[in-house]
């Protein structure tokens, strides 16, 4: 898989939460370290996304946003 995104951090799923459009998939990325993604269904489905699965979440940095309290 060639990307032109650079962001790319390798996890283990470790929950697949559909709802009724979307779904969301935790992914450990560390001991104790999750990301969150928001995906269609139908994208589960056509990755065959399941608790335990080794992926990599790709981000682009246009859509990571930064908050300070």
């Amino acid at each position: 898989m060639k990307l032109s995104a650079r962001n790319v951090i390798a996890g283990k799923v470790v929950a697949v939460t559909k709802g009724v459009t979307t779904a969301h998939v935790k992914i450990e990325i560390a001991s104790g370290r999750l990301i969150t993604s928001s995906i269609t269904n139908e994208a589960v489905d056509d990755l065959d996304l399941k608790v335990g699965d080794d992926v990599s979440a790709i981000i682009k940095s246009s859509d990571v946003l930064i908050g300070k309290e």
